[in-house]
C-alpha cells in the first residue's frame, strides 16, 4: 500500500477497470466466439506405433537428448527417399 491507496477499502475495485462480464451484452459476445481447445489439428498427424530397436541404437539416440524420436524419424525418411 502507498499514500494514495491507504484510505481505500481493501476490497475496493475501480468499476472503470473491470467490466461486469455477466451482462447480456458480454454473454452475447462470448457466445459468438468459437471455443478451440488443445493444439490445432495437423494435416498429416503422426501415427503412434511400436518398433523394436537394438538397445545400443536406442541408447545412442536417447543420449542425444529430447527429440530422439524425431531424429529417428528423419533418418528413416532419408533412408527411404534420400
Amino acid at each position: 500500500m502507498n499514500e494514495n491507496t491507504k484510505n481505500l477499502p481493501r476490497d475496493w475495485v475501480d468499476p472503470d477497470e473491470v467490466p461486469d462480464l455477466s451482462t447480456p451484452e458480454w454473454q452475447a459476445v462470448f457466445d459468438k466466439v468459437p471455443v478451440r481447445r488443445g493444439r490445432p489439428p495437423l494435416d498429416e498427424p503422426k501415427v503412434s506405433t511400436t518398433i523394436r530397436l537394438d538397445a545400443d541404437v536406442l541408447a545412442a539416440y536417447r543420449a542425444e537428448g529430447p527429440g530422439w524420436q524425431t531424429r529417428i524419424n528423419e533418418v528413416l525418411r532419408k533412408a527411404l527417399w534420400g
